[in-house]
């Protein structure tokens, strides 16, 4: 079972970047973290992190072998019609995941255009919140593997 997992903007500089935000973790020690986790759990990870808008959706255009999705959509969250359009055009369940409590930050931060197409949301539990996305993306497409034998 592969799952997709997608880092939007800025999350290169995770680890540099306003660390009372995002905290210490560098976005290679994240990944090291979620394929140690993949092994565990027999499955396989495709991890892509782009700067771009269309660089994303195109990844999740193309993610149709992909049985669930795990996505940080960063700023791209509250913005992006094209990638909330991509995620509610391909028949994969996403999870979205933020480091941060986007509820308890500034308030143009409080809406995503994401969750209404995501299964659900993960947010405010720093890195952490990467490997409970991960564990739910893996939960859900095993769910929905059972359901379609």
């Amino acid at each position: 079972m592969k799952i997709l997992v997608i880092n939007g903007p800025n999350l290169n500089l995770l680890g540099t970047r306003e660390s009372d935000v995002y905290g210490t973790k560098t976005l290679d020690e994240i990944n090291e973290s979620l394929e140690k986790l993949a092994e565990e759990l027999g499955v396989e990870l495709d991890i892509r992190q782009s700067n771009h808008e269309g660089e994303i959706v195109d990844l999740i255009q193309k993610a149709k072998g992909c049985k669930a999705l795990v996505i940080n959509p960063a700023a791209y969250t509250h913005t992006s019609v094209a990638i909330r359009d991509a995620i509610a055009a391909v028949d994969i369940p996403a999870v979205e995941i933020h480091i941060s409590n986007i509820y308890k930050r500034e308030e143009f931060r409080h809406t995503s255009l994401i969750s209404p197409v995501a299964y659900g949301q993960i947010s405010g539990f720093g890195a952490e919140s990467y490997v409970l996305g991960l564990r739910a993306a893996v939960s859900i497409a095993k769910n929905a593997q059972k359901g379609a034998s």
